[in-house]
């Protein structure tokens, strides 16, 4: 099976799993946020934030493809273009990072791999332009998915808790002292996208 991981962009926006694809909740700001939501504009803002952001910024996202089928997505952005992330208590994040803002794998295609992957590119990409680290204000209560990464899963990839809090506490990875991702992340991407090949045929729901 062919996967591949490609940039985001207002071409393939719509390759994103609803409601990810109109969510506009790290985008905008609580009361902006709200207010798009009963003005049925969402999905305008989305593509708004994200023009803006390739504009200014560049590449703020990758879509994983199996087969040329969607089947996960990562968004991540400096802090200065994540409004929402203000709104909790273990905020901000560092000025020396880029946030992780969430990330989806869809049902059919989880377990496989593909959430560490994504982080990886996340990280490739970021070592390239020169950032020190990823944070994240991960779910320490997390049951279902939201916008919101479990935090439990961003420890098992790898990031360490800098702020704690029952419910929302912020992660972080720092990528210059995790010399072996700057020095092998080309192989250890092959390493577990070929490890992803050989899983046998996955079926969408």
């Amino acid at each position: 099976m062919g996967r591949r991981l490609v940039p985001l962009t207002l071409d393939n926006l719509q390759d994103l799993p609803q409601p990810c694809r109109s969510c506009v909740f790290w985008e905008l700001d609580p009361v902006r946020g709200e207010a798009a939501v009963k003005a049925g504009t969402t999905a305008v803002e989305k593509e708004s934030w994200i023009s803006a952001v390739l504009l200014d910024w560049g590449s703020c996202g990758r879509v994983a493809y199996v087969d040329d089928v969607p089947v996960g997505f990562v968004l991540y952005a400096p802090p200065a273009y994540v409004p929402r992330s203000a709104a909790f208590s273990t905020s901000p994040v560092s000025p020396d990072a880029v946030q992780l803002m969430t990330a989806t794998v869809v049902p059919g295609y989880q377990g496989q791999g593909l959430g560490r992957v994504l982080v990886q590119t996340v990280a490739k990409d970021l070592l390239r332009r020169g950032f020190k680290a990823i944070e994240a204000i991960g779910d320490a209560r997390w049951k279902e998915p939201a916008c919101l990464l479990p935090a439990d899963h961003l420890l098992a990839v790898g990031f360490k808790t800098v702020r704690q809090h029952p419910a929302h506490p912020r992660l972080r990875l720092e990528l210059r002292s995790t010399l072996s991702w700057k020095e092998d992340v080309e192989m250890a991407l092959d390493r577990l996208l070929g490890a992803v090949q050989k899983e046998p045929a996955l079926r969408p729901l």
